[in-house]
């Protein structure tokens, strides 16, 4: 049993050239010693125990004090107490549809890569991600048909982010849009899942999936990483630039407009409460603080992408600092 999306497909037109590399020596070593950790990690997701009861909707215990304060505070509180739990597996349901289809984007990225970088090694590195990243979209999409009753279409700001990575040819744009901006990202949402999910199922799925995400990022800073110091200055300012728009997408995206839309709650009151309350610009930060660390590693955190981000929101808060203290 798979999730069915209502969307029935996405075509981005994108002319790219295949380049193939006749040199089998070793060109990085810690490329090639990151693909043979790749084929050494690799789990089915039958390894996963999908006899574990999701009960999606049920009541929770009340959050921190910090989030506790937020929801008396937000839209939500006038409809009383439940209406925070409701909203809790809610997020949930969002997240994990969104995971799934950027899964879905990372797999054919992933393809993609494998034609278009040009070295043997990262190629084969590629290879081995697609794999994982099948995996991922399996997993996802099976929680979402089984255990959840209404799932989430791909948010319009992810969308427009996913057409945007795929439809540029050159492979460094869209190693840069995927690894660097949306599986970042991701690894950072997933190693919060452990306190912000409700369920064991996809706190063990969210934890698998993690570990090969981890080496997707690394893939990304090891290929990038020699890249941008020698591109001109229009070629930098250019990347700069895709940086800026798939964050403000980021940002846009965690407006929640289509959770507030599924709860009932009126719209701009919504966005309002995601846009300025300080939990949720912290957990926007916290999620993408990775991004910044990768950002950084790539040598791509220049000042204007700094201001940029900062301008945003979306620098502050580490993974570790999401309890309001």
């Amino acid at each position: 049993m798979t999730y069915r999306s209502g969307m029935r497909r996405t075509v981005v037109a994108a002319e790219v050239s295949a380049e193939l590399d006749w040199d089998y020596e070793a060109v990085d070593e810690r490329v090639r010693r990151l693909y043979d950790r790749a084929r050494h990690a690799q789990w089915s997701v039958e390894d996963i125990d999908w006899s574990i009861e999701v009960p999606f909707g049920a009541p929770l215990a009340d959050d921190s004090a910090f989030a506790m304060s937020a929801f008396r505070e937000s839209p939500m509180a006038r409809r009383g107490r439940p209406m925070w739990d409701a909203f809790r597996w809610e997020l949930q349901s969002w997240m994990v549809s969104q995971f799934l289809h950027g899964e879905q984007a990372a797999l054919v990225v992933a393809g993609r890569l494998v034609e278009t970088v040009p070295d043997l090694d990262s190629k084969m590195y590629a290879a081995s991600q697609a794999v994982d990243e099948a995996r991922h979209v399996d997993a996802f999409s099976r929680y979402l048909a089984e255990k959840v009753e209404h799932p989430y279409e791909v948010s319009e700001p992810l969308h427009q982010l996913l057409r945007d990575i795929l439809s540029d040819a050159r492979w460094d744009v869209t190693a840069l849009g995927m690894q660097i901006m949306v599986e970042a990202l991701a690894m950072a949402a997933f190693r919060l899942a452990e306190r912000t999910f409700h369920d064991d199922l996809i706190k063990d799925i969210t934890r698998l999936v993690a570990r090969d995400e981890a080496r997707h990022v690394a893939f990304g800073v090891l290929s990038l990483g020699g890249v941008y110091g020698e591109l001109t200055t229009a070629e930098r300012v250019e990347r700069e630039e895709l940086v800026l728009q798939a964050a403000s997408l980021i940002r846009r995206r965690f407006l929640l407009d289509d959770v507030w839309q599924r709860l009932d709650i009126d719209q701009h009151e919504g966005t309002e409460f995601a846009r300025r309350h300080q939990l949720m610009i912290a957990y926007r930060q916290a999620i993408f603080s990775r991004v910044g660390l990768a950002l950084r590693q790539i040598g791509l955190m220049t000042e204007r992408v700094r201001d940029g981000l900062a301008g945003l929101g979306l620098l502050g808060v580490s993974l570790g600092r999401l309890d309001g203290r």
